[in-house]
């Protein structure tokens, strides 16, 4: 047995769930695969794998070897490319997690170029708003808002957002327009509430015009905890936003949003990458990392200090 390949099968069996699927993506046969896999267990004297004749499920013990697995398989992927001659070409596997929004919006749109610089690279993308244990999880990367609560991580800022705040059409025809700040807390006016993965619940923004400085947070009648149904839910005319220029762009240019408060300043959302601390950096990583960097920078550039 051919114990590099017989982990190889392992692990692509339990991502595919399936040994056909498996044997398809490796170019081996369902025989091959399956009699790896068998030969893994022997020598291990572990089930992996739970079979049935309709899917495969990884067991307790399979699936603690299959995190070690993945991990062995980077570091030969990453041995291969540091050698002469290998490293022009960035090659293997990322998983990666990002906003919805920002993956929606900017991300996703913008892999065919990146794809075309590192066609070797396969991501696996994850898109939410909730907060992702790096480590637990065994991800390479991901790219937040906000300032980083884990300082334990490896970080690199690579944007600033610049935020506005934003109502429908609709919305101030049923309501008004609101004339100041404060007019958000305690009169007939709502805003959309964005629940923060961290701590399940809206916080407020600072605003700040001359030397009045506010940090508002309004009153909501729904709170979301994700990008994409937040813009969703002003534009609906449920309440006003706080929005990154990046969101609100297109639907202020066509009417759909309104900016309020254009006279006060509103401090800028910092944008980081985190990656797990005490681990090589490998090629590809890297070459994502700067990639992303490269296309924030496009939208939402580091803001010079004042």
């Amino acid at each position: 047995m051919d114990r590099f390949d017989a982990m190889q099968a392992f692990a692509r069996v339990v991502e595919a769930g399936s040994f056909t699927k498996a044997a398809e993506t490796l170019h081996m046969s369902k025989t091959t695969v399956t009699q790896l896999i068998q030969q893994l267990e022997a020598r291990l004297r572990v089930k992996l794998l739970n079979r049935t004749t309709r899917k495969v499920n990884v067991t307790a013990d399979g699936a603690l070897y299959y995190e070690r697995v993945i991990e062995l398989l980077a570091q030969m992927q990453d041995a291969e490319s540091s050698l002469s001659g290998a490293s022009a070409v960035p090659r293997g596997r990322l998983r990666v997690d990002v906003p919805s929004p920002l993956a929606r919006m900017i991300l996703v749109p913008a892999l065919p170029e990146f794809y075309a610089r590192s066609p070797d690279i396969q991501i696996d993308l994850g898109v939410s708003d909730r907060i992702v244990d790096i480590i637990d999880e065994n991800v390479d990367c991901v790219v937040r808002g906000g300032e980083l609560r884990d300082l334990s991580l490896m970080a690199r800022r690579v944007g600033d957002l610049q935020l506005g705040v934003f109502a429908a059409p609709a919305y101030l025809e049923r309501l008004g327009r609101p004339a100041h700040p404060l007019e958000l807390e305690n009169t007939a006016h709502r805003t959309v509430g964005f629940l923060w993965a961290r701590t399940g619940r809206a916080v407020p923004y600072a605003m700040q015009k001359d030397q009045e400085r506010l940090h508002i947070k309004g009153q909501y009648q729904l709170a979301v905890d994700d990008g994409n149904a937040y813009l969703a839910a002003g534009l609906a005319g449920l309440g006003i936003l706080w929005l990154p220029t990046y969101m609100s762009a297109a639907h202020e240019a066509s009417g759909e949003l309104v900016r309020l408060f254009e006279d006060w300043a509103l401090e800028p959302m910092p944008l980081y990458v985190a990656y797990p601390p005490n681990r090589h950096i490998s090629r590809k990583l890297r070459v994502f990392i700067d990639w992303v960097a490269e296309l924030v920078a496009r939208h939402a550039p580091v803001a010079e200090p004042a």
